[in-house]
This record gives C-alpha cells, structure tokens and sequence, in this order.
C-alpha cells in the first residue's frame, strides 16, 4: 500500500516536494506528557522490548505534534546488549555497561548476534508500528555507528573525555579494529533486518564522531560508517547519516553512500549544501534550545535555517540535535505547523 504522506522520502531523494518535510530527534521521548504516562508503568528497557509500549510510544508525535515521519522508539544500545553486555539504564545517569571492555578476551567474548533471533523484539516492534500507523508517514529505523558504540562498550557508560576508548585506538589500534569491524557488521545486519521487517529509511548515529581528531575520524569511524551502508541490504530505503560535531569531512561524508546528510546547529546548511552539492539531501538543523524562546523567536529561527537552505528540494527540517526533555510540547507543535505553513506558502510561489 501507498504512504499517504510520503514527503520525508522523496526529501531524502531530491525529489520535488509542496513542502519541507518536518521531524524532530528524540521525538518519542520525556517532553511529552502521554510518553511519561506510559514510562509510569514500565521503565525504560522494558519499554524497548515490549512491542505493544514500543509502538505506543513511536506513534505518538505523529498523532500528537505532527511530524512527517516516524522513528521507531528503541535505543542504540541494544546492539552491545544483545552481543553480552547487560545493558543498565540508571535513572539520572544513563546507560551503564558493567563490565566495559579493556582487553582481547573482552572483544572475543563478545556474540555474533542474529537480529531475527537476539533483537526479535525490535523486528516484532517494526511490523507492529507499522500496522498501527496505516501508511500514515513513513518510519525510520536507527543504530549507532560501529565508533559510537565502541565508544559506549569501552567506557562503559557516557564521558567527558572519552580516556579509554583514546587509549584504546591509540595504544592497541588493532584490538579497537576488531572491535569495530565486528560491530559494523552487527550493524549492517540489524539496519537490513529493520529493513525487511518494514522500515522505510535508516539512521546512523555518530554521536560521537566529532571528538576524533581528523585523521582518526577517517581511520575509526568514517571506513566502519562506509563498510555499514555497502552492507545493508535495501531497494530504495535511504540512509541517513548524522555524525554530531564533523565539520571537516563533509565531502567525504557525502561520499559515504548515504542519501541524507544530519547536521547539527553549529554548521551552516547554504554552505554544506555549496560543499556537498547535488551528492545528498540535507537534514537539520535548529539549535535543540531555540525551542525554550517564546514562538516569535522560534519563527524567526526557522525563517534563518530555511533561508540558510535555500530554494529546491532535499531538505528535511529537524533540530540539530535531539529534543530536550523539559521543553513544552505546545513549542514544539508550534515548530512543526510554522515548518509547515512557511514552506507551502514559498512553494506555491
């Protein structure tokens, strides 16, 4: 069956669009009150793996803020989890591994998973949300980058800065290759999987891309981002890579095999797009905290990030980050209606 709204995806592929397509990271998440009504009864790993909550929890912005595409509710983490690592969620602290790695032995016990077997409950969560959203919008699934999640599984838990896993790439380079290899594999299979089950486009979160050093972004994360998208299998599903704080390999992002291109706010979208060209769709980037101003501001911020587009299609608004927690959902409807209006208005001129 056909979607009824499809604008995301014909964004993420250039094709001409009447509007801006408008969706918001994060935004399945604590800022709204009906996500808190069901984090009440579940914590927060439960919600991931129980499809019923995942798919509640998915649906909502769209019925609620109406935003042009859904992301599937779930956590980059479960790659780690399901390879061994008992993932814990502390309330205040976020994601804790126990046992980080440190050593070979570490990386050798890690499993090589199958998603239809370890991460089912995502796959069943994926076929459920798409049920319940009838074609509605399109859904995105996501995953970390291999970096990002070694990131994570060294350290342990998240860091100012990032000691273990530096001194991991640089004292045994060999070992984090390994590692990351192992994880881009897990990844592609799990975006594939994803795909199979019903998504219709991919994320990669390379959250923590930008505390590489130039080089070491090309040798650490960038070759694993590439390997994962040569490795997913899809027919037209695009993919979305957003590595937050890498303004210095924008080209060659662009060359990774992605459709789309997630900046954060402290990049300017007129002059990605004169960088990149006509090679991917962009997709961003309203500064997260725009959205605690009252609405004129908020207007005038998304007037600079269209104008900062430009004319023609393949751009996607979202913030440049994800959604904080504390901001009102009456802004961020707001946003999304604003993104609305003003590009229809430019578009029918």
């Amino acid at each position: 069956m056909k979607l009824k709204n499809d604008l995301f995806l014909r964004a993420c592929k250039r094709k001409p669009v009447d509007r801006t397509p408008v969706w918001i990271m994060r935004q399945a998440g604590r800022y709204l009150p009906e996500y808190r009504a069901v984090r009440e009864k579940a914590d927060f790993m439960t919600m991931v793996k129980t499809p019923e909550l995942a798919a509640e929890i998915t649906i909502q912005p769209v019925d609620i803020i109406g935003v042009d595409a859904a992301i599937l509710f779930s956590d980059i983490l479960v790659i780690p989890d399901a390879m061994g690592m008992n993932l814990e969620m502390h309330e205040g602290k976020g994601p804790v591994f126990p046992n980080p790695i440190r050593t070979k032995n570490d990386v050798d016990k890690l499993k090589v998973i199958d998603p239809y077997k370890e991460l089912k409950y995502v796959l069943d969560a994926v076929e459920l949300t798409k049920k319940e959203l009838d074609n509605k919008v399109p859904l995105i699934g996501f995953a970390g980058s291999p970096w990002t999640l070694m990131t994570y599984m060294v350290e342990g838990k998240g860091s100012k800065n990032f000691s273990f896993v530096k001194q991991l790439i640089y004292n045994e380079p060999e070992l984090a290759h390994q590692l990351l290899d192992k994880l881009a594999d897990a990844v592609a299979d799990y975006l594939s999987a994803k795909i199979e089950a019903g998504v219709n486009a991919v994320q990669i979160f390379d959250t923590w891309g930008g505390i590489l050093a130039q080089n070491e972004f090309e040798e650490f994360s960038l070759q694993y981002i590439t390997k994962v998208i040569d490795n997913i299998k899809r027919k037209n599903e695009p993919v979305i890579v957003f590595a937050k704080g890498v303004h210095y390999k924008l080209n060659r992002l662009a060359k990774s095999g992605a459709d789309v291109l997630g900046l954060d706010w402290t990049m300017d979208l007129g002059k990605v797009r004169k960088k990149t060209g006509d090679k991917v769709a962009l997709q961003g980037n309203l500064d997260p905290c725009v959205l605690y101003a009252d609405e004129d501001k908020i207007k005038e911020e998304i007037i600079k990030v269209l104008d900062s587009y430009g004319e023609g299609s393949g751009h996607i608004f979202n913030l440049g980050h994800g959604i904080l927690p504390d901001i009102d959902p009456e802004k961020v409807k707001a946003l999304v209606k604003y993104v609305k209006e003003a590009t229809a208005e430019r578009n029918s001129k």
